[in-house]
């Protein structure tokens, strides 16, 4: 087992516990050109809305244009609107509405503790692990797009946690996601909740114990058609899963094992390729491809040997899975395969400097962008994995756990100080604008509406006119 240091959002992380897919459709604009895609959400809302963890196709790129560039305190700030608690997750946008999750922490618990992990055979727990012996709300909050004004907000869940968290961390990590007539909101063991848009509970499912050796959860939920989707790879792998539940009931449609895969934080992303949907799953032990109708197993290849936090992208023929702890690596590989693929040309290339612990890459007009964990960013070409550039630094030294979103031919990076850096797409770096928000940025924002969504420590910021 892989010891976890600090980690966290997007992702959704934070991780990215700290940071989903839809149906399949006309691939967006911004793709490259090729039989692979991710898939965009219901057709009419593709461009309009970012309904899940990483937005349209979980790609982290919007087609919005006419998006500022500069912001600060009094300049393109729509509005802000506090939001009580602590969380990770990204906010999401459907319409006239942004929806986002928090958890609220309350009183210690005389006698409550987090459950015995076991690593390499002895029980083990992270040195920064906390939160077990609180009593915890977790809410879900919905807010007009257009005044900041909170519409409704619910209590998911109150009471004890199933196990710790990261100090880095929040309970309110996993990115909800909507389909436009539901939102769904996912707290790992504490359950998922199904809201329709007056906030009205429609169903919840309960999970069993689904183990993080103590740093939280990452992985948010997957929407493919009529299901959603959850990657539950659980401790050092005995119990690790991926399950489909029907969207409308709750009831379970199928679920695979994933025995020997360590827990991971990555988001899956579906996507088509040579006639076909694959789910791609990354992992420590093994990179595996589902047929998410069905759960069956379509391909799979050797795992990243590290911690799979980062989330894929998919373009050019190729899907792109990532980890940047405790080893750096891109591994860059063909879908439509069947069998064990490692070793063959279906894995088309590697790379192995400049990805963060955290926070996702970004896939943008045919070029890979890569961010670390201090905000270095680096440029690849997407389908050969040529460096345009690696040594893409910030102005100032900081943390980074926020992914990567690109739009309107910038490339949005967001650090743990507030700050966004605007870079120029292409394969030059050109830092254009640096605007801070004054408060802490953990969670990857969203995209929609000519606006840039931005969840900061304790607001929710929308930059734009």
């Amino acid at each position: 087992m892989i010891r976890m240091r600090p980690l966290c959002v997007g992702s959704s992380i934070l991780m990215a516990a700290l940071g989903v897919a839809g149906l399949a459709g006309a691939p967006p604009a911004h793709a490259p050109s090729g039989t692979l895609r991710g898939t965009p959400p219901p057709a009419a809302a593709a461009s309009a809305n970012w309904p899940q963890w990483r937005g349209p196709g979980s790609s982290g790129v919007s087609p919005e244009v006419n998006l500022p560039s500069h912001w600060d305190a009094t300049t393109n700030i729509a509005w802000k609107t506090a939001v009580p608690g602590k969380g990770h997750s990204s906010p999401i946008v459907w319409g006239n509405r942004v929806f986002l999750t928090t958890a609220i922490e309350g009183a210690v618990v005389p006698g409550a503790k987090a459950p015995v992990h076991m690593v390499d055979g002895k029980p083990w727990s992270h040195p920064e692990a906390m939160g077990a012996d609180r009593r915890h709300t977790l809410k879900v909050l919905a807010v007009d797009a257009g005044t900041g004004r909170v519409v409704w907000d619910r209590v998911a869940y109150d009471g004890l946690m199933s196990d710790s968290r990261h100090a880095k961390a929040s309970y309110a990590s996993p990115t909800p996601l909507t389909d436009g007539e539901m939102v769904y909101a996912y707290f790992g063991s504490e359950g998922l909740f199904a809201y329709d848009f007056n906030g009205v509970l429609q169903w919840k499912v309960a999970f069993a114990q689904i183990g993080t050796v103590s740093v939280g959860l990452g992985t948010s939920p997957v929407l493919y058609r009529d299901s959603i989707i959850i990657l539950c790879d659980n401790e050092d792998g005995p119990d690790s899963f991926i399950v489909a539940l029907d969207k409308k009931s709750g009831k379970q449609l199928w679920k695979t094992p994933r025995k020997g895969i360590e827990v991971s934080w990555a988001t899956p992303i579906v996507l088509a390729a040579n006639g076909r949907d694959e789910l791609v799953a990354s992992g420590n032990q093994a990179i595996v491809a589902y047929n998410p109708a069905t759960g069956q197993e379509l391909w799979r290849a050797k795992g990243l040997d590290s911690n799979a936090v980062p989330s894929s992208v998919a373009g050019a023929d190729l899907v792109y899975l990532f980890s940047g702890y405790p080893t750096k690596k891109v591994v860059a590989i063909r879908p439509g395969g069947s069998g064990d693929i490692s070793g063959t040309p279906r894995v088309a290339w590697t790379y192995d400097r400049g990805v963060a612990y955290v926070a996702s890459p970004v896939l943008y007009q045919g070029l890979l962008y890569l961010v670390s964990d201090k905000g270095i960013v680096s440029c690849l070409d997407a389908r050969t994995g040529e460096v345009k550039y690696q040594d893409g630094r910030p102005p100032a030294p900081s943390s980074y756990t926020a992914s990567l979103v690109a739009a309107d031919g910038k490339i949005f990076e967001f650090s743990e100080d507030g700050d966004t850096f605007v870079v120029n797409a292409g394969p030059r770096h050109n830092i254009v604008a640096r605007n801070s928000i004054g408060e802490a940025i953990y969670a990857t924002p969203a995209i929609a509406g000519g606006r840039i969504y931005i969840r900061g420590a304790e607001h929710l910021f929308a930059i734009g006119k």
